[in-house]
Order: structure tokens, then C-alpha cells, then sequence
């Protein structure tokens, strides 16, 4: 990718073929590449930024990439924020992702331990640390008037390769304490198919 960008503080590296920094009087530090109004612009298919690493060693953790952030104010924020923006029409048949993660066993691997996609810790070195805490938070953000297809949902499952998954979740045993009583509520769930099911939801434990 050709370097259009004007440079801020860059530092050469031969084995890429450029870097692209925009310097900004506001710019506290790190890499700053494009801005709103001033973004790469990539008009092929493309990664913009690329890193491709073979990882030998015998023990320990090795990490592609490392961001840690330590909030030491009053101000909140993210580590990894991650956007992706629809502006046009997608072409029949494409796929679109705030973020795609993936874990491959390959040929010659395996696994004695755990091996995850992806995986979400929530700690507190503090015995009250107060707010709403959550490992996960699956979140939507529609606009008001938006209709929805019938086959949408907070969470959806898929299967891409050809042997299957036969558990949908695999909890902590004390969770499974006791059988249902009566159903009083239902979540509602949708098939692939776009056929809809029912989870029943009991007030107490029988």
C-alpha cells in the first residue's frame, strides 16, 4: 500500500513495506494512522495491517498483539474498541463482522488443556467493586422506526464445518441444582429455518 499519508513520527522497519502515520498536535503518543476525516483508503480487498507470525517456543504465553490499559482517573473506556461501519450495499452473499475470531487445531496439533475462540474474564481484586458486572454484554443499538427480520437475535448459532456440536452450553455443575416447577414465562428462540420455539421458564425450583 503506497504511503499517502502525512508523517508524523514513524519509525522503519524493513520488513514492512511502509508505514502511514498522521501526525496530530492532540496525538499523545503510539501509532495514529488516518483520522475521520482523513482515513486510509483502501479500494481493493485488502488487510491494512498485517502481522504474520511463526511462534517455536516450548512453554509460556506468546502474543500476536498486547494492549494493555490501566485507569488510574475517573474517566472510562476500552482497551480494543472495535467498528465497523456499512455504508453501501453488500453484495449477495457476503459476510460482514465488528470482529472475526478464530482458534484452529491444525494437522500434527493438539489440545491438553482448554482451547477457545475466544475468551472473556471479568475479575475484581476488590470485594465490592459495585456496578453491573458481566463477563459478556451482548448489546443492540437499533434506530427507532428499524424493522427487524424475524430471523434476528441477540446470539446466533452456526455450524460451518461438517462434523457437529452437540451441546449448546457447558456450565459450572453447581448451576444444575434442582428440577423446574411450573412455567410461568417462555424465551422465545428462532430456528435456522426461521421456525420459533419456546424455552420454558419456571419462578421457583420444585
Amino acid at each position: 500500500m503506497p504511503n499517502t499519508k502525512a508523517i508524523g513520527v514513524a519509525y522503519a522497519d524493513p520488513q514492512f513495506d511502509s508505514i502511514e502515520v498522521t501526525g496530530a498536535a492532540s496525538f499523545a503518543g503510539g501509532v495514529d494512522a488516518g483520522a475521520s476525516s482523513n482515513p486510509i483508503v483502501a479500494a481493493t480487498a485488502q488487510s491494512v495491517n498485517q502481522f504474520y507470525v511463526t511462534a517455536s517456543h516450548a512453554s509460556g504465553d506468546m502474543r500476536a498483539i498486547y494492549a494493555r490499559t490501566n485507569f488510574t482517573g475517573a474517566g472510562a473506556g476500552e482497551t480494543l474498541r472495535a467498528f465497523s461501519t456499512v455504508a453501501a450495499a453488500q453484495g449477495s452473499g457476503q459476510t460482514t463482522n465488528g470482529a472475526h475470531i478464530s482458534l484452529s487445531v491444525n494437522t500434527g496439533g493438539s489440545i491438553s488443556g482448554a482451547a477457545n475462540a475466544a475468551r472473556f474474564t471479568l475479575g475484581s481484586a476488590v470485594n465490592s467493586p459495585g456496578g453491573t458486572l458481566a463477563a459478556i454484554q451482548v448489546d443492540t443499538d437499533f434506530a427507532s422506526g428499524v424493522t427487524l427480520p424475524g430471523s434476528a437475535a441477540f446470539i446466533r448459532f452456526t455450524e460451518s464445518g461438517t462434523a457437529k456440536m452437540t451441546n449448546l452450553l457447558n456450565v459450572p455443575a453447581g448451576i444444575v441444582t434442582a428440577t423446574a416447577g411450573t412455567a410461568a414465562k417462555s424465551i422465545k428462540i428462532v430456528a435456522s429455518d426461521g421456525t420459533p420455539y419456546w424455552i420454558l421458564l419456571a419462578t421457583a425450583a420444585s
